[in-house]
């Protein structure tokens, strides 16, 4: 009788002991678990509402055995046997307004792939820690008030694939080295106090995406990956000539506004297979280079090159881009008619025509006055002959001394 019950205490205690080992292997790795909770710590418990993500972490509670609403925007990795343990490889906060400090112990979750603190209020410099991170792929740190300059070390993230770090307070130049990582697809950087020139962006050969408007950024634009598909570089000080962006046939989207670019917007730019939307407003751009686009493939639907100092006669061949929709050539200085062309495509294809504060003359096309009534735009502060009836004519023209000499070469 005693030797059933001692084989019976026996394989209880074994069984109890394979559970507790079992429990113990899927916990957190201890320095994970750390890291969360001094992550949770530097932000201002003020700040935290509830319900909100990171009031779900109670750490009386392992982060990778939590169920359920516990250790929200948490992702953990499943251990193959007894002998491994969980790691963190995903962090996705909610947007709640968390307001703290990064702790540095954030480079101490080396599994992490993707890490999204996005659109929070968190503050002070980015820790120099990331660049542990070897394992990330995705990082955005976008909406913010993270300050100081961009660390190198992030250039040691060779996995990465996309970095999201605008909309922030960051300053200094953007590091050369981070154009090292060849697996950058989308690098956003905009809405920073970024200064210098834009960086050899050869490296990163396979980048599709590049925003770095609203920043301090001057000098001339750089050679740009082929297979770049979104260029923003808007509201910088920039300059030079932009014909080298004719070279890039994926590009959709192409934002130069507000910068001191000039020469010409070349043909080559215009007729981009794949290019959907063009801005070069608010430049020292002086001529358009607009050919026949029969026959040829476009997807260009807006064209804005307001604000510069074009000249000339407005381009016919603007009717022959089929896809086109919206245009905005105002405040610049084009002269002569209008051309008749312009007027079958009121209101059909073309929603809005801006052509104000040019030198334009003469007379209306007459289907000016029927299609305005559909359409978004203005004519006002030229030199036409524009009855007032006419929507598109309101704001009056300019004076008689104003338009002097103006279409003498029209006339």
């Amino acid at each position: 009788m005693h030797s059933v019950f001692s084989s019976c205490s026996t394989i209880i205690l074994a069984v109890l002991v394979a559970l507790v080992i079992t429990t113990v292997h899927s916990l957190t790795l201890d320095i994970d678990k750390e890291a969360l909770s001094l992550l949770k710590r530097s932000i201002d418990p003020n700040t935290i509402p509830k319900p909100s993500y990171i009031s779900s972490w109670d750490f009386s509670i392992d982060p990778c055995d939590s169920t359920g609403g516990q250790f929200q925007g948490i992702l953990c990795s499943v251990p193959l046997d007894n002998n491994t343990r969980s790691r963190i490889t995903a962090i996705d906060l909610d947007s709640a307004g968390y307001d703290g400090f990064l702790s540095p112990s954030i480079g101490n979750l080396t599994e992490l792939t993707d890490l999204n603190l996005g659109r929070n209020n968190f503050r002070g410099p980015i820790p120099d820690s990331m660049s542990n991170l070897r394992k990330l792929i995705s990082l955005s740190m976008s909406g913010n008030f993270f300050t100081g300059s961009i660390p190198v070390g992030l250039a040691s993230l060779k996995k990465l694939e996309m970095l999201d770090l605008s909309y922030n307070n960051l300053s200094s130049a953007i590091p050369a080295k981070l154009f090292g990582l060849r697996s950058l697809l989308h690098l956003r950087l905009s809405h920073n106090e970024l200064s210098g020139r834009i960086p050899d962006l050869t490296g990163s050969w396979q980048l599709q995406t590049l925003e770095l408007g609203s920043n301090l950024l001057y000098g001339s634009l750089p050679k740009f990956p082929v297979n770049l598909r979104t260029l923003s570089v808007t509201y910088n000080s920039l300059s030079g000539h932009i014909s080298q962006i004719g070279k890039l046939q994926h590009l959709v989207t192409l934002d130069l506004s507000y910068n001191r670019f000039a020469g010409s917007i070349t043909q080559e730019i215009l007729t981009l297979p794949k290019v959907v939307r063009i801005d070069v407003s608010v430049n020292h751009l002086t001529a358009i280079e607009v050919p026949k686009f029969a026959g040829r493939e476009t997807r260009l639907q807006q064209l804005d090159a307001q604000a510069n100092l074009l000249r000339g006669h407005l381009p016919i061949n603007l009717v022959t881009i089929g896809k086109l929709t919206s245009i905005n050539l105002s405040n610049n200085q084009f002269s002569g008619p209008i051309p008749t062309e312009y007027g079958a495509k009121l209101g059909t294809s073309w929603r809005s025509l801006y052509l104000d504060h040019n030198f334009l003359g003469g007379n209306l096309p007459p289907q000016f006055g029927i299609a305005s009534v559909r359409m978004r735009g203005s004519l006002a502060n030229n030199c036409l002959m524009c009855p007032p009836n006419v929507r598109l004519c309101r704001g009056g023209q300019r004076s008689v001394s104003e338009c002097v000499g103006q279409n003498d070469d029209n006339e």
